[in-house]
């Protein structure tokens, strides 16, 4: 299993405003792509205005394919250009993690 783990910044006080362009124009897209994400989450204390979204892979291959088909699709792009258009995002780390052995998590 890989763990797709990104952190995504956005200008103080657009939170709520990006992920209304997310979900409105993104998510069902994603979704159908990625399959549904582990978590999506907003900070409330610490590093605000941070947005969370974890995502499982088989592993690099199935990550690629995955993503690519995502890339490849109409309404992703879109979401993309409404994102950009709208300028809230400021940085994305993204960390490509895999589970201890140990750990609780649904294996695919």
């Amino acid at each position: 299993m890989l763990i797709d783990h990104r952190t995504y910044t956005v200008r103080p006080g657009c939170t709520q405003a990006h992920l209304e362009i997310y979900e409105q124009y993104g998510l069902a897209t994603q979704v159908k792509h990625l399959g549904e994400p582990l978590a999506y989450m907003f900070a409330e204390t610490g590093e605000l205005n941070t947005i969370v979204h974890i995502w499982a892979y088989e592993n690099a291959a199935d990550r690629e394919k995955r993503r690519a088909a995502m890339l490849a699709d109409p309404d992703w792009q879109t979401y993309l250009r409404k994102n950009r258009e709208a300028g809230y995002l400021v940085s994305q780390v993204t960390k490509l993690m895999t589970p201890a052995k140990f750990a609780k998590m649904a294996r695919k």
